[in-house]
C-alpha cells in the first residue's frame, strides 16, 4: 500500500477550501454580505495564533527554527492584525449608519 504524499494531501485540502469558500461567499445575498464579512474578519485571530507559533518557532520547539518561517510568520501576524482592526472599524462604521441621529 502506497502512502499519500503529505504535500499532495495538504494541497488538495487547500484547493477544496478555495472552492468551498468561493461558493459560500458568492451564495450570500447582498444584504447580508457586509455583516458576514465583518464577522469573518474575527476569524483572523486563528491566523494570529498560527503566526505567533511561526514567529516563536525557536522558543516553541526549543530548537533552531528556519529564518524564513519566522519572517513569514511575522508578515502573517502583521497582515492579520491589520485585517482584524480594519474589520472592527468597518463594523463600527456600519453600525453607526443604523443609529438615530442626535438633534
Amino acid at each position: 500500500m502506497g502512502a499519500i504524499d503529505p504535500f499532495i494531501f495538504q494541497f488538495s485540502i487547500f484547493v477544496l477550501a478555495v472552492f468551498v469558500g468561493y461558493y459560500v461567499v458568492w451564495s450570500v445575498t447582498p444584504a447580508l454580505h457586509t455583516p458576514l464579512m465583518s464577522v469573518t474578519n474575527a476569524i483572523s485571530s486563528v491566523i494570529v495564533v498560527g503566526a505567533l507559533l511561526a514567529v516563536g518557532v525557536e522558543a516553541a520547539a526549543n530548537a533552531e527554527g528556519a529564518w524564513w518561517a519566522r519572517a513569514l510568520g511575522f508578515v502573517a501576524l502583521a497582515l492579520a492584525a491589520v485585517n482584524i482592526f480594519g474589520g472592527f472599524l468597518v463594523t463600527q462604521r456600519m453600525l453607526a449608519m443604523y443609529q438615530k441621529k442626535k438633534k
